[in-house]
């Protein structure tokens, strides 16, 4: 017989949760296991709202086992450490992302790429080594293995640093990856919401020429003056993207609903990247003639490894690089997630954790 979630394990949790599709979040006590030889266990002071959040509340990709916590933009202050843990003390400031476990010993995993390890263990909804459920950053405590924990930057801050977490390594890794990380570039970002916002100011940072491409002419002045991109083009006006044609080194697109990448792949010079970095599950209507004559890469990214996600942030605390945040407390959650499906957030909701999680 299944244990209960407030039974698996000998340490007490609270946290919210969703129950069935509805994706409704509300309080639940569950459990965490004890701290183990090379764990670190830390009170979490706040979470970022991830979109993926919403689509496993909903159970929209379809593997959603109930009761669910979300939360993998993860940043707290360490409580206890295990015996053999060498990184970490009482009182440092942490960050845990997407993923808590991985096998360790694959050729990904030798290569500091965790993220694409077959045997990967996500920071909620799956199952651990243990066989019991990993539950998100929506909850008054953590616990985790050492090596999925982060240092947090001294100069970094909590609240508005969460989401890099996720939301900053997804759009930072890609630029790394396909070479879109040197100065003078040109670099497309595609959709202006909480990927996208991130995408600019890295590319920024390291130094490109930045065509922010949305479908909502409104988002211009904010694209401009608040983001300092230098060009900005409403993807749904054909004149305007025929105008960025053979243009850029590189488009991070994050976009996660289905849209048109043929005007994207025209935008490309030779030898440009287009690297999708949204969660787009129907297929993409695009032929090989249109890559072959400018040798053009159709790509993907999946956040990134441990290693480049503490570089990640030590970056983003060298350059001031942040999420523009709405800072709310637990029970304004679900009211969140009803905004952020009509995207009625700039950009992305941090919740105070701390603050606002009361235990019964």
């Amino acid at each position: 017989m299944a244990k209960s979630p407030e039974s698996e394990h000998p340490i007490k949790a609270f946290g919210y949760a969703a129950r069935d599709v509805s994706g409704v979040l509300s309080p639940l006590t569950f459990s965490r296991r004890a701290t183990g030889d090379k764990d670190v266990r830390f009170k979490v002071l706040y979470c970022g709202i991830c979109h993926s959040d919403l689509h496993f509340s909903k159970n929209e990709w379809g593997f959603t086992t109930y009761p669910i916590t979300p939360g993998h933009e993860i940043v707290g202050v360490v409580t206890e450490v295990g015996s053999k843990v060498k990184k970490f003390k009482v009182g440092d400031k942490v960050g845990v992302g997407c993923l808590v476990g991985s096998c360790r010993s694959c050729e990904n995993c030798a290569k500091d790429l965790e993220n694409y390890c077959p045997q990967q263990i996500p920071t909620y909804g799956f199952l651990h080594y243990d066989g019991t459920r990993t539950y998100g950053g929506y909850s008054d405590h953590m616990v985790s293995d050492e090596h999925f924990v982060l240092r947090w930057p001294e100069n970094l801050p909590l609240d508005s640093g969460a989401p890099l977490l996720c939301a900053g390594i997804t759009t930072y890794s890609p630029l790394r990856h396909f070479g879109l990380d040197k100065p003078g570039l040109k670099i497309g970002v595609v959709g202006l919401g909480g990927l996208g916002h991130v995408a600019v100011k890295f590319a920024k940072a390291f130094g490109a020429e930045v065509t922010v491409f949305s479908t909502t002419p409104s988002k211009k002045q904010e694209a401009l003056e608040g983001l300092k991109a230098d060009h900005f083009i409403v993807s749904k006006d054909q004149e305007q993207m025929q105008s960025t044609a053979n243009s850029l080194d590189g488009i991070i697109d994050t976009v996660s609903a289905s849209h048109p990448i043929a005007p994207l792949v025209n935008a490309l010079k030779t030898d440009g990247k287009l690297v999708f970095v949204g969660a787009v599950f129907e297929p993409f209507e695009l032929t090989a003639v249109s890559l072959s004559p400018g040798r053009k890469t159709v790509a993907g990214s999946a956040i990134g490894g441990l290693k480049e996600t503490q570089e990640m942030l030590d970056f983003a605390a060298k350059h001031g690089i942040t999420a523009d945040i709405e800072l709310i407390p637990i029970d304004y959650v679900n009211t969140a997630m009803g905004r952020m499906l009509k995207s009625d957030v700039k950009y992305r909701f941090v919740i105070d954790v701390a603050n606002s999680l009361k235990a019964p």
